[in-house]
């Protein structure tokens, strides 16, 4: 590809770095395989970034921001989760931006350098990306220059309407985000709008509601908890990790079938025995 080529491809890349609105102060990105979210009004300059998708989309991040909130930059980053599709432009926004980074107290070992997640798990089935998953980074970024841990109480910096709730077992500090006014939830990984494990699952983005992706959830009995506590709150709209997003009564039909069913619905055949 020449150097001309590039340059118009980049081009496209940030006349289309453009956010989806969901509420009037919620919206999300995709960065090719993963959202990031943003919290606040259109020009607000009180706003926060949720996840900050994979390596090499700050720019891109950068310059939906830019349109979205008129060059304001956010208070925060807050992670869902440290998993390479969720941090891989942290460090790079962080700086840009001189914000802080915040995390679920344990999630902190595995953005801090000191605890690598678990290598992907190919055997659960599902598709090409379950097939490729042990090729997924999964060593500890060190986000140490930029990270603080959130509170206990589950508050969240910047945002007095809105909760963390902490939803384990898809990495131990994984967490979701909560508006009770208007039950919008922010569900990271918990549960997620498309097969992950399937490529064609991903590039057609067919909708319907799914467990967390399978090769890169250790623990199910936690992420069925988890799930549970999500399917109680009944969300009126929901942003997932993957996929796009849901309301309504679609939306917590198939959450409370996933709730009901998590190990024939979500866990891989030969998982199931942790049950």
């Amino acid at each position: 590809m020449d150097k001309h080529t590039e340059h118009l491809q980049d081009g496209w890349k940030m006349d289309h770095a453009v956010a989806d609105v969901v509420l009037d102060d919620l919206a999300f990105y995709q960065t090719l395989i993963v959202n990031v979210c943003m919290i606040g009004k259109e020009n607000s300059n009180d706003w926060v970034l949720i996840d900050t998708g994979i390596r090499h989309y700050g720019e891109r991040i950068m310059e939906m921001a830019r349109k979205r909130f008129g060059g304001h930059p956010p208070k925060a980053i807050i992670l869902t989760h440290g998993h390479f599709d969720h941090v891989g432009s942290a460090v790079y926004l962080a700086k840009h931006w001189d914000v802080p980074i915040f995390v679920h107290p344990m999630e902190w070992d595995y953005v801090t350098g000191k605890r690598d997640y678990p290598v992907g798990d190919a055997t659960v089935g599902g598709g090409f990306f379950a097939l490729i998953s042990p090729f997924y980074p999964t060593k500890a970024v060190n986000l140490a220059r930029y990270v603080e841990k959130l509170p206990e109480d589950g508050s969240l910096p910047h945002l007095p309407d809105w909760k963390y709730v902490h939803t384990p077992g898809h990495t131990p500090g994984h967490i979701a985000l909560f508006r009770e006014k208007d039950r919008a939830l922010i569900a990271g990984d918990a549960f997620i709008t498309v097969k992950q494990e399937s490529a064609f699952g991903v590039f057609t983005q067919h909708q319907k509601v799914h467990g967390p992706p399978a090769y890169f959830t250790p623990n199910w009995k936690e992420a069925e908890k988890s799930v549970q506590k999500l399917a109680e709150l009944k969300p009126s709209v929901a942003i997932t990790g993957h996929g796009l997003a849901m309301e309504g009564e679609r939306l917590n039909k198939q959450l409370q079938e996933l709730a009901a069913n998590f190990k024939e619905l979500a866990i891989p055949k030969h998982k199931r025995n942790v049950h």
